[in-house]
C-alpha cells in the first residue's frame, strides 16, 4: 500500500530526475483529484465541466510546479488553482450566455436539475439550490467549510482574506441557506 507523504513527494518534485518528478506528480493527482473534483463540482454543478476543470487544474499545477515554494500545503495550492479555474470558467460562461446577475441563480439551478450525474435526493437538491443563490465568495466559503470541513486558517491562505472575515462570511451564508430552506 502506497501512503501519501507530502514531504517526500515535494522532494521528488524538486529533483532533477524527470521520471521521479512525473511519478511524484502522479501521486499528487491520485491523492487530490477526487477532492478537487468535488470542490469544482460544487461550484459549476456540471459533471462534464467539473471533469474538464479538474484536468485544467492539474495541468496548470504541473506547468507551474517550479513556482510552488512549499510555503503552503499542496492542497492549499491546488484548491487555489481550482478556485481560480472555476471562477474564470463561470465568468466566461455567464458572459457567453449573456446571463444577467438576476438570472444567474435560475441558470445555475436549471443546470443542476438537468445534470444527469446529480445523484442527490430532494433534500440535497434543495440545499444545492440554496447554495446556488449565495454570492460567489459565500458559496466558496460555505462549500469549503461545510463539505470539506476546512479550517479557517487554511481557507484564508486559499482566498487571501482573514479568518475572521471568513467566519463572518460562513455565518451569513449559513443564515441565508437556512432562510431559503425555511421558505421552500
Amino acid at each position: 500500500m502506497n501512503i501519501y507523504n507530502e514531504e517526500e513527494i515535494l522532494k521528488q518534485l524538486r529533483s532533477a530526475n524527470p521520471d521521479l518528478q512525473r511519478k511524484a506528480f502522479e501521486q499528487i493527482v491520485l491523492f487530490y483529484s477526487e477532492k478537487i473534483y468535488r470542490q469544482i463540482r460544487r461550484m459549476v454543478y456540471s459533471h462534464d465541466d467539473a471533469n474538464d476543470l479538474t484536468q485544467n487544474t492539474f495541468l496548470k499545477a504541473w506547468l507551474n510546479v517550479p513556482l510552488f515554494r512549499g510555503e503552503a500545503k499542496m492542497s492549499t495550492w491546488l484548491y487555489k488553482i481550482a478556485l481560480n479555474e472555476s471562477i474564470t470558467f463561470l465568468n466566461k460562461q455567464h458572459a457567453h450566455n449573456s446571463i444577467s446577475l438576476d438570472d444567474k441563480d435560475v441558470f445555475i439551478i436549471d443546470k443542476l436539475e438537468s445534470d444527469e450525474y446529480f445523484d442527490g435526493d430532494d433534500t440535497q437538491l434543495k440545499l444545492q439550490k440554496a447554495i446556488a443563490t449565495l454570492p460567489e465568495k459565500q458559496k466558496v466559503v460555505f462549500n469549503l467549510r461545510y463539505y470539506d470541513e476546512m479550517p479557517y486558517d487554511e481557507m484564508s491562505k486559499i482566498l487571501d482574506t482573514s479568518a475572521g472575515a471568513l467566519k463572518a462570511s460562513y455565518h451569513h451564508a449559513a443564515k441565508k441557506i437556512e432562510e431559503f430552506l425555511n421558505r421552500y
